[in-house]
């Protein structure tokens, strides 16, 4: 019974740090502090230890000596890199899904468009959630649960840089539009119209995170304030 609850426990602290990093509310290069997370009267210290781990498996973390634990900060060569198995991952799965998809997955993925189309319309920027959720959703219609998981990891650290950039133009209704036109696609069973719109969506991602990234330094080295904005955050 104590396992279990452990285990309960330490995916409870999973959950929260990684809300905490994809949101932004632990930005890039920041270090963890687990003696003042800790001290919330959820989390105790074994659990936390392995929700860090966890996440340092994920990609979403990464131990630095005399540090511990600091959130992932992609370097452009980076963002390159995961940007360019993220694309071979999920123009495979579009055309899976647009082979292999069900009635019920076609409708998933038209729902997760209109709870986007509905955030756009409200003023909001596109959710990390819901951008995460029509993505998932798109590789359930692919019936590859290997792809899956692989695509999932890549997915959240490309969030990641994304969670740190402030006052950025988004590519929020371009992306609902790729999201929207993907699924139609998906639902014809157009297998190659599928991929080149993936291809396409991120590619597009790509060239604007890597621009905010570039103007983000910009803006740092004007401002007399090189290197992270922050060196160590708790979270709230």
């Amino acid at each position: 019974m104590t396992g279990l609850v452990h285990r309960g426990l330490a995916g409870q602290a999973v959950g929260m740090l990684r809300e905490q990093i994809l949101t932004g509310a632990l930005p890039p290069g920041s270090r963890l502090d687990e003696v003042e997370i800790a001290r919330d009267p959820g989390i105790s210290r074994g659990p936390l230890r392995e929700a860090i781990g966890q996440l340092v498996s994920e990609g979403l973390l990464i131990h630095v000596p005399n540090r511990g634990a600091v959130v992932f900060a992609a370097r452009p060569e980076d963002v390159a890199s995961l940007f360019e198995l993220r694309s071979a991952l999920e123009c495979a799965a579009a055309r899976m899904a647009a082979l292999r998809r069900r009635p019920q997955e076609v409708t998933r993925l038209r729902k997760v468009c209109e709870r986007s189309r509905k955030a756009r319309e409200t003023g909001r920027k596109l959710p990390y959630d819901l951008d995460l959720d029509f993505h998932r959703s798109l590789m359930e219609a692919a019936h590859s649960p290997r792809d899956a998981e692989h695509a999932w990891l890549v997915q959240q650290q490309v969030i990641v840089p994304r969670s740190g950039l402030t006052s950025r133009t988004t590519h929020t209704e371009t992306s609902l539009a790729d999201h929207e036109a993907m699924t139609e696609a998906v639902a014809d069973g157009d297998a190659d119209l599928a991929v080149s719109l993936m291809k396409a969506h991120l590619a597009m991602m790509e060239i604007q995170l890597l621009q905010n990234m570039h103007a983000a330094q910009s803006e740092d080295v004007r401002g007399q304030a090189p290197g992270p904005r922050s060196t160590e955050r708790t979270v709230p």
